[in-house]
């Protein structure tokens, strides 16, 4: 099961609606690359072509991913529970070091943000979502165990 938050909803469906209106377009330039002529060495029709495949697969995922998705509602978690959009504050146990994660439904893919975003299906994101200030939980990484404990929560 796959929990998005709102937000996350809302422009994954977003984008599903610019995917199918592209489809329009794409279809014009498929039309007017086969008016060029002979199919076999028209590189505008098999870029369309390509580009139609590529738009329909992101269709078929968008649509997968919100049929198979819950959206979580926030409005009655606890105060002080990790839950999605919340922004966690981790002590690495065995380096110290100290990190902030976001538990999202999604990643982004921005690596621009001062924090890393963590999807509430992974290891990490499993282990910390529904868990408390001064928890410690286990997490079992590439690198082996790893020990983190949750210094504060940000909602």
């Amino acid at each position: 099961m796959d929990y998005l938050t709102e937000t996350e909803h809302s422009k994954l469906t977003e984008e599903l609606a610019r995917h199918i209106s592209e489809r329009v377009v794409i279809s014009d330039r498929i039309g007017t690359a086969r008016e060029l002529g002979d199919l076999k060495e028209n590189a505008d029709y098999h870029a369309a072509k390509d580009d139609q495949a590529h738009n329909e697969r992101k269709i078929k995922d968008i649509q997968r991913r919100l049929s198979n998705a819950t959206v979580a509602n926030t409005e009655h978690v606890p105060e002080g529970v990790v839950f999605l959009g919340s922004i966690v504050l981790l002590k690495n146990l065995s380096t110290q070091r100290e990190g902030k994660y976001m538990l999202v439904g999604e990643s982004s893919g921005r690596f621009d943000l001062d924090y890393m975003e963590v999807t509430s299906n992974s290891e990490l994101g499993m282990s910390i979502l529904k868990a408390r200030v001064g928890d410690t939980v286990g997490v079992n990484l590439p690198a082996g165990r790893t020990e983190f404990e949750i210094l504060s929560i940000e909602d």
